[in-house]
C-alpha cells in the first residue's frame, strides 16, 4: 500500500504526516518521538493517543515534519495530522476517533492585541490619585 498523507494544525502549528503500515516507528523531523519531544511525557502520550485508541501503535509508521509555534501546538498538530491520517488508511477508524475529538481542528489561537491595551484585554494601571 502506498503512502497516506494528511496535515495537521493546531495554533500556529502544521504538521505533515505519512502513515505506511509497518511495526509502528515513528519519527519526526528526522528524530525518534522521544528524542523530539525530550522528557515532555504528557506531550507524548497526546501524540500517540489515536494510535492507542485505534491499536494501530505497533501496525503502522510515522514520518512527519512540524513547524511554527512551540512544542505543545506541533504535539497537537502531529495528534490532528496521525488522526486524519489513519481515518484515511481505514475509514472504520472514524467511529473510535470522533467522539474523542481527534478528528475536530483546534480552532482555538492567541487573540490579538487592541490598541489602547497592554495585550488583548490587560489594560493600564488606574491611578485614582
Amino acid at each position: 500500500m502506498a503512502k497516506i498523507y494528511a496535515t495537521g494544525r493546531r495554533k500556529a502549528s502544521i504538521a505533515k504526516v505519512w502513515l505506511t503500515p509497518g511495526t509502528g516507528t515513528m519519527s519526526i523531523n528526522g528524530l525518534s518521538l522521544d528524542a523530539w519531544l525530550g522528557g515532555l511525557e504528557a506531550k507524548k502520550l497526546r501524540v500517540k493517543q489515536p494510535l492507542v485508541l485505534t491499536k494501530q501503535d505497533t501496525s503502522v509508521d510515522i514520518v512527519a515534519t512540524t513547524l511554527g509555534g512551540g512544542f505543545g501546538g506541533q504535539a497537537d498538530a502531529l495528534r490532528h495530522g496521525i488522526s486524519r491520517a489513519l481515518v484515511k488508511f481505514n475509514p472504520e477508524l472514524k467511529a473510535i476517533l470522533k467522539p474523542e475529538g481527534m478528528m475536530t481542528r483546534d480552532s482555538r489561537t492567541v487573540e490579538r492585541k487592541k490598541p489602547g491595551k497592554r495585550k488583548a484585554r490587560r489594560s493600564r494601571q488606574f491611578s485614582k490619585r
